[in-house]
């Protein structure tokens, strides 16, 4: 079973992870996350995405706008259940490019294709 205990960490954190056309049939991406309320595991997810990724970082970055969706969801959960969700949420990734291309506010020729997930993520 899970085990839930109080916790002096930041609130709202999430980890998203995918893998590049690990798929031999069809080469989409499958991606997950887990949800973290003060340092308490509350959702987590994997799942083929609906795309072929055109490289690592784009199914990496596809995965983060899945995430964020995520922790807005839990947020306004939490809200709505009268809890102070005020702290800042975080995020981790393990692509130095997807982190990038979250923190770059220019698009460029190679990174329009995914402007949605973006301007989501922002």
């Amino acid at each position: 079973g899970l085990l839930y205990k109080p916790s002096t960490s930041l609130f709202l954190v999430d980890c998203s992870d995918a893998d590049w056309a690990s798929c031999r049939f069809d080469r989409q991406p499958t991606s997950g996350y887990c949800t973290f309320v003060r340092g308490n595991l509350v959702t987590w997810r994997n799942k083929k995405q609906n795309v072929v990724a055109h490289s690592s970082t784009e199914a990496e970055y596809r995965a983060m706008a899945h995430t964020a969706s995520e922790m807005l969801w839990v947020r306004s959960l939490l809200q709505d259940l009268g809890v102070d969700v005020s702290a800042p949420m975080k995020t981790h990734c393990d692509n130095r490019a997807a982190l990038f291309i979250a923190n770059n506010h220019v698009f460029h020729e190679h990174t329009k294709h995914i402007e949605v997930d973006c301007h989501f993520i922002r």
